[in-house]
């Protein structure tokens, strides 16, 4: 009688009718990344360019690029309107962006509730930044990006700054970039050095993430207009003069896996992991969007939505010409912050390893409860109404501080696609036992310069401002640890 069943394997499971490939394991870390991004960042010339000349050439390229921004009242914005039930500005394509209401309630030790505009942008965007090894050192494709809120108009932005909107061409513009190598077929040719996915503005975004990529290819890379090559030495040298570096391109560095070295810290990475989550399970946060026309609080004109007290930000609308873009001309709403604000991180050296004070801040509009952030992020002049004691912790340390104790300062914008003339004064301030107790405040926590590139590599960990800070923290070179210190 002919066995009407197929041949089992020894272990009673049928054969796969298609041999299975052979598999090949590759292993989990790359030893020798982190020695070819320190060589990159001591690397202070690069292959096609000087640094020296950047700002210069960013400028000149600003005056003569042909662009413009002008305010124009809001009901003038080409393509823009207000929803006749909602009052919420949008797109007539319902892509891109919306400005609309939204109502939060954060409870930690009080309860703190208000209402506000807030962008949403349900789009997850590209910030992709292009590595390929020049004459045995690591360089990155920076775009001379002109952006309309930017000050100064151009400044070094990603290889690829994108919405989905954007590269998907909802706009019928030009194509985006270099999109090929982290999108589409192209993008299989290349090598991941890091992609993760992180928050933007909480205070100004609703439930806001772009993916933070960094790729190297091997392949010949065409050159467009606007486009140079620079190595690591070259951009912590930019970040120390004000607007030059775009605050996308210092999330994506920050992002980058450094090996800092770091053996010990105050804190095991479980211990900080521990007390992350622990903020995060007592701060209770519900945000939810509401009709921009229901705020409270909020005042609209012909040309701005404003704050009845004047504080915190207005809604403006500028007409944007720009004829490198991939649409030459457009208009579009802008956020335009009052006041310039300051993001600031103490440190201390614990036995010669560089920690920051580092703050859980839980803000509206953050996709989780809490982030890291900096010792102290806000805008002074929206706290100037208020006694000492409501003033935020440290903001009188920072604002006092000594000349001799400032490691790292610029002046350096928000993003420039959403934000008009957003800027903040980015400080690095040493401290001591009296301003910067080894016992913090609550909320508070020392993390180490090696934590924070740790966390970086894991999504919403570190807020925008504290990522912008972990970049100037290595161009400062106070990443280094110095045990002789």
């Amino acid at each position: 009688m002919t066995d009407r069943h197929p041949t089992r394997s020894p272990s009673g499971s049928r054969p796969s009718p298609h041999p299975e490939p052979s598999a090949s394991l590759h292993p989990r870390y790359d030893d020798g990344l982190g020695d070819r991004l320190a060589l990159s960042a001591t690397a202070r010339r690069g292959v096609h360019t000087r640094t020296d000349g950047i700002p210069t050439q960013l400028a000149e390229r600003a005056r003569h690029g042909g662009f413009g921004v002008d305010r124009i009242p809001l009901e003038s914005l080409a393509g823009w309107s207000f929803a006749p039930h909602t009052g919420n500005l949008a797109h007539h394509s319902g892509r891109f962006f919306s400005v609309e209401g939204m109502r939060a309630d954060v409870e930690d030790d009080a309860l703190h509730s208000w209402q506000q505009p807030i962008i949403r942008q349900p789009e997850v965007g590209i910030l992709g930044l292009l590595a390929k090894e020049l004459d045995g050192v690591l360089h990155f494709l920076m775009q001379a990006k002109m952006e309309p809120g930017n000050p100064g108009l151009v400044q070094l932005s990603p290889t690829v700054q994108a919405t989905r909107s954007n590269y998907t061409k909802v706009h019928r513009g030009a194509g985006v970039p270099y999109i090929e190598y982290f999108t589409g077929p192209q993008a299989a040719h290349r090598r991941v050095i890091a992609d993760v996915l992180q928050s933007e503005q909480g205070s100004w975004f609703f439930h806001k993430s772009n993916r933070n990529i960094v790729v190297e290819t091997h392949a010949e890379v065409p050159l467009h207009g606007g486009f140079l090559w620079l190595t690591l030495g070259q951009l912590n040298e930019l970040l120390h003069h004000d607007n030059v570096i775009s605050m996308d391109s210092r999330s994506v560095l920050a992002c980058l896996p450094f090996d800092d070295g770091d053996t010990v810290a105050l804190h095991a990475d479980t211990a900080l992991l521990s007390w992350i989550t622990e903020q995060r399970s007592r701060h209770r946060v519900h945000s939810e969007l509401m009709p921009l026309a229901s705020i409270s609080g909020w005042t609209r004109d012909k040309w701005s939505i404003t704050h009845r007290e004047d504080r915190y930000f207005q809604v403006v609308g500028v007409s944007v010409q720009a004829g490198n873009r991939e649409v030459p001309q457009w208009s579009q709403p802008l956020l335009a912050p009052v006041g310039t604000g300051v993001a600031a991180f103490l440190i201390r050296r614990f036995d010669g390893v560089v920690h920051v004070l580092a703050r859980a801040g839980a803000e509206g509009g953050l996709l989780g409860t809490v982030e890291l952030g900096p010792t102290v992020q806000c805008t002074p002049g929206n706290y100037a109404h208020l006694p000492p004691e409501q003033q935020p912790l440290f903001l009188d340390t920072v604002l006092s501080a000594a000349t001799a104790d400032i490691r790292y300062e610029a002046v350096l914008s928000e993003e420039g696609g959403r934000f008009l003339h957003a800027c903040s004064r980015y400080l690095i301030i040493e401290g001591d036992t009296e301003t910067a107790p080894a016992i913090p405040p609550e909320g508070f926590a020392w993390v180490s310069a090696g934590q924070l590139t740790f966390l970086a590599r894991h999504s919403h960990y570190l807020n925008v401002q504290a990522r912008s800070l972990l970049a100037c923290l290595r161009a400062s070179a106070l990443a280094k640890n110095a045990r002789s210190a």
